[in-house]
């Protein structure tokens, strides 16, 4: 499942709305999945359904009404729209109250994240290749400096799948394991950054998960880099190049890998030897870059070619995940800062990045499209029905 539309179970991807262009079943779908919250609300004097307020939450960021003062005006839509969000008219003249932007506020700081992150873990189907690394959500830090670090995995066409706030950097180790644990990973690969090289790791993925890993090696472990450079890759023959021109560069990528088992870490099969050549094309200036990889997997199911895509996920969270969360949902500059509102919203955003990769265009024009029907664009896309009495 690598795409925003496989949410939907078949059975709920066509409504019986007379000209509905997205609607689906109310029993299926983001729809059934934010209703189905716990609700940490008092229900005394609760006027908007926990679903309702949340699916504000996430239409109106996906089409640029992204601080909680913005969703309280996007809030401010025709009835139809407001219906379909589960709010309902009231009263003698039959009007839609709609949540404000407080409101909204204080449902998002104070809904439980694990709940919320299960919107990501349904794009998951059989995942082949699972890329972790964490991210520091800037515009978050108190008035202590502290700053919300959440720690995501990602399929390699940029899907996010999961993502677990973890204390610090520090605490991207510890938050490894349960981060991909609610996850189905058997026979699939794990690739991480040099900080997740944990020989606890590799054992947890295999003997537990029935998953590969990918690792790469740094100066970080010393022993264990030192180890890679005196495997004998002058006798190497099975090798892999390959030679990219983008950006105003030219980058060579020579992948050499070794069946070696000889290595200090839990179920070493083989090991890999990256070079990486770049030359500006504007100045001329080259550079070179090495980097080792150990992983699990036998030479018969990863020959270099094969290693070097499975690391090439890892090195494309940055691209994918971080760079559109920062660059075109402006997650750094979000100013959320208080209760679970960070990680919340960090989750919501990631939800409406998944969808809008199937829509056939760049993020930042997929948001730029949804911004011109801001009423009905972004539910079509979520699959929220256009008449929740109906059931499939």
């Amino acid at each position: 499942m690598s795409n925003g539309a496989s949410v939907l179970p078949e059975s709920a991807m066509s409504c019986r709305c007379p000209g509905c262009a997205g609607g689906v079943s109310p029993d299926a779908g983001v729809f059934a999945l934010v209703n189905n919250l716990r609700d940490p609300r008092d229900p005394r004097g609760c006027q908007y359904p926990l679903g309702a307020v949340l699916l504000v939450a996430l239409c109106a960021p996906a089409c640029r009404f992204d601080s909680f003062r913005a969703m309280g005006q996007w809030a401010a839509a025709p009835g139809a729209t407001l219906e379909r969000l589960g709010l309902r008219r009231r009263g003698a003249f039959g009007l839609v109250k709609t949540p404000s932007s407080d409101t909204i506020r204080r449902v998002v700081n104070a809904v439980m994240p694990g709940g919320l992150e299960g919107l990501l873990r349904a794009f998951q189907d059989k995942a082949r290749v699972v890329a972790v690394d964490g991210k520091c959500l800037r515009g978050s830090r108190d008035a202590a400096g502290q700053a919300v670090m959440v720690l995501g995995a990602m399929l390699q066409d940029g899907t996010l799948i999961a993502q677990q706030k973890v204390a610090d950097k520090g605490s991207e180790i510890t938050g490894f394991a349960a981060l991909l644990a609610a996850l189905e990973l058997e026979d699939a690969v794990v690739v991480a950054d040099a900080l997740h090289t944990q020989r606890e790791h590799a054992r947890v993925l295999v003997e537990e998960f029935g998953a590969h890993y990918a690792f790469p090696v740094k100066r970080n472990q010393p022993e264990l880099w030192k180890a890679c450079r005196k495997v004998p890759w002058q006798g190497v023959r099975a090798a892999f190049r390959s030679t990219v021109r983008a950006h105003g560069r030219i980058d060579t990528r020579v992948v050499e890998v070794v069946s070696f088992d000889g290595l200090d870490f839990p179920y070493v099969r083989q090991v890999a030897r990256i070079t990486r050549y770049r030359t500006v094309q504007a100045t001329g200036k080259r550079s070179r870059e090495t980097v080792y990889v150990i992983t699990d997997l036998p030479s018969g199911q990863a020959d270099p070619q094969r290693i070097g895509e499975i690391v090439q996920a890892e090195w494309g969270i940055e691209n994918k995940i971080h760079y559109v969360q920062d660059a075109t949902f402006g997650e750094d500059a979000s100013r959320i800062r208080t209760g679970h509102g960070p990680q919340n919203m960090a989750t919501l955003r990631s939800v409406a990045m998944n969808f809008a990769r199937t829509m056939g265009s760049s993020i930042a024009d997929a948001r730029r499209q949804l911004a011109l029907a801001p009423h009905t664009a972004p539910l079509d896309l979520f699959g929220i029905p256009c008449d929740l009495h109906i059931r499939a």
